[in-house]
């Protein structure tokens, strides 16, 4: 177990060690059973977290105010549409103010590139751990919820499991590519076969792209990458697919609308969830298109893990903000 957590920033999946993660996971699991149990767990009495937003969320907020009450502190938020954030606050004001202010920041800036190098401009400045909650390059506690819920069906080991990360298509927008560059950096950490199905525009940033194969030369695990999204699925035991934005390659809102349209077909039904193992689990961080990522039948189904992995969210969040602000 590591214990050198205190006051440390989070904001990319690698700022914690492989090690670490499993010490997040361990607190994570403990703080879960307290919940279960009716435990106090109040390690962040008088402790306080802005949540800074530039992106709207359910979850996200959700579960972070609910965890720092639940750890006895208090979560402050600020949209950044309504504060002078939008008149001029710069990113080194915020880190030097609201970093004296609070115990912790913890921001949700997912303009393309822009909110991670944001959020680490906020961070340079702060006196206080600055934590991401979703930039355009990653989206750290979503992939801890997701790991969780993956050990949780599977397991601690998860050495030669099958992962999928899959586009989906859907109609509403661009969105970020982070949870999958989130994906697959972290499950080849832990040993997984992790297969990367897309359409040829719909790639991640080439630099993640090649971590993850370097962790998985590391770990001795699999990394693919296809446009074929039914070979990806088949005997797969996790399948995780989402929609992102062609980002890489067409960050114009027109022109990456007429791509998300040529890739209609690719949605998870029946026909290609029959395809898993009989134990595969679907996954999602949600909000998913129902109809247009995947069917009904499916996300409903009996092999669909989405609400124990947005439970889960609160759970690691919780873990992190316990080993980092105390």
């Amino acid at each position: 177990m590591q214990t050198n957590l205190r006051g440390r920033d989070f904001i990319g999946d690698l700022d914690f060690s492989r090690e670490e993660v499993e010490t997040v996971l361990d607190v994570a699991w403990d703080l879960k059973r307290k919940r279960a149990l009716g435990e106090s767990h109040a390690y962040l009495r008088d402790k306080t977290l802005a949540m800074l937003f530039f992106f709207t969320s359910t979850r996200t907020r959700g579960s972070f105010e609910a965890g720092m009450a639940q750890l006895g502190g208090h979560a402050a938020f600020i949209d950044s549409q309504t504060t002078q954030i939008s008149h001029g606050d710069t990113a080194k004001e915020i880190g030097q103010i609201l970093g004296r202010y609070f115990d912790g920041l913890a921001i949700r800036q997912c303009d393309w590139q822009f909110g991670n190098q944001y959020i680490n401009e906020v961070a340079r400045h702060s006196r206080a751990p600055v934590l991401n909650m979703q930039c355009d390059v990653y989206h750290p506690f979503q992939c801890l919820a997701d790991l969780m819920t993956i050990q949780e069906k599977f397991g601690r080991d998860l050495r030669r499991r099958k992962v999928v990360v899959s586009w989906a298509y859907a109609a509403s927008y661009s969105k970020p590519i982070s949870v999958p560059q989130s994906l697959i950096l972290q499950m080849t950490r832990f040993g997984c076969d992790v297969v990367l199905a897309h359409p040829p525009e719909f790639q991640l940033m080439p630099e993640i792209v090649d971590q993850a194969r370097a962790n998985a030369r590391r770990y001795h695990a699999g990394f693919d990458i296809t446009d074929n999204m039914d070979e990806a699925f088949k005997d797969a035991d996790v399948v995780y697919p989402k929609s992102w934005g062609p980002l890489v390659v067409a960050p114009g809102k027109d022109e990456g609308k007429a791509l998300i349209e040529k890739y209609r077909s690719w949605i998870t039904d029946q026909r290609r969830i029959d395809l898993t193992e009989d134990d595969a689990v679907y996954m999602h961080c949600l909000p998913a298109d129902r109809g247009l990522e995947v069917a009904d039948a499916v996300i409903d189904g009996p092999k669909s893990v989405v609400y124990d992995e947005a439970e889960n969210r609160l759970h690691a969040q919780k873990a992190v903000m316990a080993l980092t602000m105390s």
